[in-house]
């Protein structure tokens, strides 16, 4: 749920509240079984919004959804702790720190309050920067290594370990070849414990796997192969999703979870 004007998939956009909460209902009929919801774009380039902007943008929309969904999960995508400390005092359930608890030292105080789940999300860079220049000498070990302390620092600051959710940041500060690494060796994150949260969506990284020449696919171009890598992601230990397209995603989880002998 993108209640922004400037997240890179357009049909995600969701500026104006009455369509926002129209949206969030379509979604949970749909399947959804969180809403991920965010005020300040992500996307490589993204500039920073205000606190009053993304409360605006944010809070109403809580509000809400908790008077007319009280049942369901609702994931605050926020950097910033006032957001989510307003957001879980109205009936927030998630964290989702692209930043991993970095970006705002109040941060980690305000999930440990609350004791509520949150995802530590890998990122090299800012959301301005990150897409610039990405280097790694070995991916996989440094996010990795990212990850071991990420985990004993929150620990630290008083967040239960089975709170933590992990998400390698697929598109934030990769690129092409370190996606395709990453979600090959997905299943070297699950070393840890935790939760696998994969945001994999309409990404550029995969306009670039399905482009047949010069011309790389614009995101509203991307669905199969959004599907076709969230069940990759599936087969290697991944348990959570992050999508724009819930129904299609859907279907094809339960197809694949049918074929593998689990339940949905």
């Amino acid at each position: 749920m993108n209640t922004t004007p400037d997240s890179f998939f357009a049909d995600s956009r969701t500026e104006v509240f009455a369509s926002a909460l129209t949206r969030s209902q379509q979604l949970l009929k749909e399947g959804a079984d969180v809403l991920d919801i965010g005020g300040e774009s992500t996307r490589p380039g993204a500039i920073a919004v205000s606190l009053e902007e993304e409360r605006k943008r944010v809070i109403p929309l809580v509000e809400e959804l908790v008077l007319k969904c009280p049942t369901v999960p609702l994931s605050i995508d926020t950097q910033k702790a006032a957001i989510a400390h307003e957001a879980l005092e109205k009936g927030a359930s998630w964290i989702n720190d692209v930043s991993a608890l970095q970006s705002d030292p109040e941060m980690a105080s305000v999930v440990a309050q609350y004791h509520c789940p949150v995802v530590l999300m890998h990122r090299q860079g800012t959301s301005e920067t990150m897409q610039q220049n990405p280097r790694y000498t070995h991916v996989i070990d440094e996010v990795n290594a990212f990850f071991e302390e990420r985990i004993r620092w929150s620990v630290e600051q008083g967040i239960a370990e089975e709170k933590i959710i992990l998400d390698p940041g697929i598109g934030f500060g990769k690129t092409v070849e370190h996606n395709v690494l990453l979600l090959q060796q997905l299943h070297s994150f699950l070393q840890w414990g935790k939760p696998l949260l994969i945001g994999v969506s309409r990404k550029t990284f995969l306009g670039h796997l399905i482009s047949s020449g010069s011309e790389i696919p614009g995101p509203d171009q991307r669905l199969e192969a959004s599907l076709s890598a969230a069940l990759w992601a599936l087969s290697q230990g991944a348990i959570w999703l992050r999508v724009h397209d819930v129904a299609a995603t859907r279907k094809a989880c339960d197809v694949w979870t049918s074929l593998q002998g689990k339940m949905t």
